[in-house]
């Protein structure tokens, strides 16, 4: 098993386990380098391609083949669904205004739900020519995790699947950084001690963080047993993560012995949300460098 596991971000169904490890082990291993020529981190433990495993269960969303052919390209029209919406919202929100996102509960009109993907479709977060169908799969399969539990199971079960004995460092990117917590959460017997997040939404009140399990209790989010290092990383322009700030969201309950949550800001040029970038930077090689000197 590998020592570092890294939970893949949402749009990636059509790829698999196998054909992401190498681009995502050679980005882990280039930030946990650079980090120790800076000197953050010894030298000695940048990780070789094989103690870099990917989680993945992208499958879980590909739609089957059928005989009338492809299912027909999705557009703003077909948002109707209310968390799908609201989410939407909360994102052209973060777009426009470059901050948290404003609760509105009221029902969007169709002439609303299109200016909000406009927005969203200018932000550097969906970049290239498929960017409407890449943002509205994104919508379906947050809204898929979030409301259907056996793709919930399906996706902590390909987690648990990666996590062997050795496995001290797990890694989440956007969505997947969802995952890699509540797995957590419910692995209490797993060896991780350091959870690294990247551009998450975990601190999106309503949609994402109060749908969490366990349950936040009293605006706190559950800590995992024997966490000992959490950092959390996020471009200042992604608005996925539009809450940058998750410690004061989740830390050990009081009067228990646990471990510290970091929020750190880092600069990934115009591909504020790419995985890659995210693995390159120096802060994130220092955050899982650390991670596997402790390991």
């Amino acid at each position: 098993m590998a020592r570092v596991v890294v939970v893949h971000g949402v749009g990636q169904e059509y790829l698999g386990r196998r054909t992401l490890q190498a681009p995502v082990a050679a980005a882990l291993a280039d930030g946990v380098e650079l980090a120790a020529e800076a000197g953050d981190v010894p030298a000695g433990v940048v990780p070789a391609a094989e103690d870099v495993d990917i989680a993945f269960y992208g499958d879980a969303f590909r739609t089957p083949g059928a005989k009338s052919g492809p299912p027909a390209p999705l557009s703003a029209a077909d948002v109707t669904d209310p968390y799908e919406q609201q989410l939407l919202l909360a994102w052209a929100d973060a777009a426009a205004r470059g901050q948290e996102p404003r609760s509105d509960t009221k029902t969007p009109t169709p002439e609303v739900v299109q200016r909000a993907m406009n927005a969203v479709l200018r932000s550097p977060f969906v970049p290239g020519a498929v960017a409407e169908q890449f943002l509205l799969g994104v919508l379906r399969q947050v809204r898929r995790y979030f409301g259907e539990d056996a793709v919930r199971a399906r996706a902590l079960e390909a987690v648990a699947a990666r996590v062997g004995p050795e496995t001290t460092v797990l890694v989440g990117h956007t969505l997947r950084s969802v995952v890699a917590y509540e797995a957590l959460c419910a692995h209490p017997e797993w060896r991780v001690r350091t959870l690294v997040t990247l551009g998450s939404p975990l601190g999106m009140p309503s949609l994402v963080f109060d749908r969490l399990r366990p349950a936040p209790k009293a605006g706190r989010g559950h800590w995992p047993e024997g966490l000992a290092h959490w950092t959390n990383l996020a471009d200042r322009h992604d608005i996925v993560a539009s809450v940058k700030g998750l410690a004061g969201l989740f830390r050990p309950a009081d009067g228990t012995e646990g471990g510290t949550l970091r929020d750190v800001p880092v600069d990934n040029g115009w591909k504020v949300h790419d995985l890659l970038r995210h693995l390159t930077a120096r802060e994130t090689g220092a955050a899982i460098g650390e991670g596997l000197r402790a390991g």
